[in-house]
């Protein structure tokens, strides 16, 4: 942007503090008017003809901008696209490797392009390609939407999905998960063992009742 003296064309159209349109004047005045208000000549369309011009204070206005641009970059999450790619006739073992990789980047949030590779005579093929998208797609589904639908691009055919959850969700499911799980389980357990009743023993019954004493034989008295 240029500022006041540096501006070098005749006439502006001037904008006031305010946004209010003052019209066409000359260069001078304009700078004349900045200067009665304390104000600079900022050239905030230089390709227009004339160029418009607008009072303000352009140290304030520099370090708001400055203000919003870093709070704009703070706030910006930055998007990693990863790449996976296929042939049209791959084996089984390898299309479950590569689902595995294309679930670990998604699970992580990351996007992913997928790509099918076409060679020789599978060109002439491409249903081969957009049936094994459209698997593919289904498989993930519970992870994943379609960004951009599968397409050809020359001898390639791509299709991008990106996550469903937000990049940086704590995900169910991990170690810290399982320890929950499992500490709640335990608690459980030891409360239920508090509340039930302690069974007590009954006393042991006799196998066979006690033999009577033996009788002590008569004493006759002596005449």
């Amino acid at each position: 942007m240029r500022v006041n003296d540096q501006i070098r064309t005749k006439e502006v159209r001037l904008v006031g503090p305010q946004g209010e349109q003052v019209g066409i004047v000359s260069i001078d005045k304009a700078l004349q008017l900045a200067a009665d208000v304390d104000l600079d000549l900022v050239e905030v369309a230089p390709t227009a003809r004339p160029p418009v011009c607008k009072l303000m204070d352009y140290g304030k206005y520099k370090y708001e901008s400055a203000q919003k641009a870093r709070a704009s970059r703070r706030n910006q999450q930055q998007t990693v696209i990863k790449e996976m790619k296929l042939r049209p006739k791959i084996d089984k073992h390898d299309y479950e490797t590569k689902k595995g990789h294309i679930v670990r980047f998604l699970t992580a949030g990351d996007k992913v392009k997928i790509t099918i590779m076409f060679r020789g005579r599978e060109q002439s093929r491409p249903e081969l390609g957009r049936r094994l998208l459209d698997k593919l797609a289904e498989e993930i589904s519970d992870l994943a939407v379609i960004e951009s639908a599968a397409k050809q691009d020359g001898r390639n055919m791509i299709m991008v999905v990106a996550p469903i959850r937000p990049k940086g969700e704590i995900k169910s499911g991990g170690r810290k998960g399982r320890d929950r799980d499992e500490a709640g389980e335990s608690a459980e357990t030891a409360e239920t063992a508090e509340a039930a009743p302690v069974e007590q023993a009954e006393p042991a019954q006799a196998d066979a009742p006690a033999e009577a004493p033996a009788e002590k034989p008569d004493e006759t008295p002596e005449s």
